[in-house]
């Protein structure tokens, strides 16, 4: 009872600092976005906190998170074990959002707002036929909202807000997948294996990223495939981007990181479920790599223009 009447205090602190950022937002301090981000975030912080928390027999100490940290790295295991008693996901989930936010925002300043916001609009155009005069109002908006401060700071709670509605529904299919292959696992315990699975491979994806967004050359960086990471780890270095974009999507998804990845969440879904075989560990973590896939496929299919 205690926890769900804290989890009520907190998602109501999150909606009173939502409706705060609104008012900025029509005072023409920031967008909307922050605020409404936040206000989502507090109805669905509400709404996630009647889902009950198991409770594990002869559960070991909690790890503390800087623990944690290493040990994701070098023994995951461990980690994914203890989550299942002690599920937590805040601080990695941070980690996660901050260096998006730091990776996006240096390189919107280092390739310039200009040069990013010209050449997306440019595509938008050919791609949608927008009339030059709403292109126009277009490109003066975005740049004026890419040079404020204030709202490139309000960037980051919209990262934040991003990832963790995507991390739910990650862990909601994980629940169910684990369930029809014969285990058990909880909402949070689902949660928390999926941001720790997905923490060392943005660690390292967003750091490397970094040093080569001051490394290369800011001609060489394309605005678009860039935005994501300089890093490249996959088959789809074989191919021009340009010459055939559905086919660079499906060889992108063949790469270090992405097996990385692959094989952090088999281990997160044996040692955080109940009753989970290996295989059946593995047979989901496939699937979501098989999703991610399709989901590259499509996008490239609808939106090849805007890597040419």
């Amino acid at each position: 009872m205690a926890t769900r009447t804290q989890s009520f205090i907190v998602a109501a602190v999150v909606f009173g600092a939502g409706v705060l950022l609104i008012v900025a937002a029509f005072l023409k301090v920031l967008g909307y976005g922050p605020g409404a981000a936040l206000c989502f975030l507090a109805l669905l912080l509400f709404g996630l906190s009647f889902i009950p928390r198991r409770s594990v027999e002869d559960a070991p100490a909690p790890m503390p998170f800087l623990q944690k940290l290493g040990n994701i790295f070098f023994e995951p295991s461990a980690v994914f074990r203890n989550l299942r008693a002690h599920p937590s996901w805040l601080g990695a989930l941070l980690i996660a959002a901050l260096l998006s936010f730091a990776y996006t925002t240096a390189f919107t300043y280092r390739l310039t707002p200009e040069r990013i916001i010209n050449f997306t609009t440019d595509k938008v155009v050919e791609r949608f036929n927008i009339p030059p005069e709403r292109a126009a109002q277009m490109k003066e908006q975005q740049l004026a909202d890419a040079k404020s401060p204030a709202k490139v700071a309000g960037n980051s709670v919209n990262v934040f807000v991003g990832l963790f509605v995507v991390m739910c529904i990650i862990a909601g299919l994980c629940m169910l997948f684990v369930l029809l292959f014969g285990g058990r696992l909880g909402f949070w315990q689902a949660l928390s294996m999926v941001v720790w699975a997905s923490l060392p491979a943005i660690i390292i994806e967003k750091v490397l990223s970094l040093v080569l967004l001051y490394v290369k050359d800011p001609d060489d960086i394309h605005p678009i495939l860039g935005q994501t990471t300089l890093v490249t780890d996959n088959l789809g270095a074989l191919v021009k981007p340009a010459n055939s974009p559905v086919l660079f999507a499906v060889l992108s998804t063949f790469g270090v990181l992405a097996f990385y990845r692959l094989w952090l969440t088999a281990s997160g879904l044996r040692n955080t479920s109940e009753r989970l075989s290996s295989g059946g560990a593995w047979t989901i973590a496939i699937i979501f790599w098989v999703i991610g896939l399709l989901l590259a496929v499509a996008s490239s299919a609808l939106f090849g223009s805007f890597i040419s």
